[in-house]
């Protein structure tokens, strides 16, 4: 059963697509957040040979890498104006190759609390028509309260 949250701020979608867009890791690997809502996100990766691993595959790397940030910005989403967050830990199985023409991750929160939340990854490799989950876990995150996500200095 899907669970239904309710967005804190209601500027959270531009709140956090900005904060997505100064996140150097994200740019340098080329990955985009595709669909947000309150306790869900997408971040999508394109297929790229600089990706990959020896078999030409999708790196394990980029597989957690994209997976963590979509489960960071799902809990996002349901913060205030003025918290920011960190990963306290995060698990991942890779189930199959990652071989496609794009990976797509999913972050869904399963439970959102004062201080610690839990969202649940998967990572979907498409090609063509064709998807495939390729990793699922978990991510543990905390809120980091009254400390709002904005570059130093800024």
């Amino acid at each position: 059963m899907a669970q239904s949250f309710k967005a804190v701020d209601p500027n959270f979608e531009a709140r956090v697509r900005d904060s997505f867009a100064r996140q150097g890791a994200m740019r340098l690997i080329g990955a985009s957040m595709g669909r947000l809502e309150p306790g869900y996100c997408e971040i999508e990766l394109p297929y790229r040979d600089d990706l990959t691993q020896q078999h030409g595959l999708f790196h394990g790397g980029m597989v957690s890498a994209i997976a963590d940030t979509a489960g960071g910005y799902a809990t996002y989403t349901l913060f205030g104006a003025e918290d920011s967050l960190l990963t306290v830990e995060y698990k991942i199985n890779l189930l199959a190759p990652g071989a496609g023409d794009k990976l797509v991750a999913c972050g869904r929160v399963k439970k959102s609390g004062r201080t610690l939340t839990v969202c649940e990854l998967e990572v979907m490799a498409v090609k063509g028509e064709k998807t495939t989950l390729c990793a699922c876990g978990f991510a543990t995150l905390i809120r980091l309260a009254d400390r709002p996500d904005r570059p130093r200095g800024a």
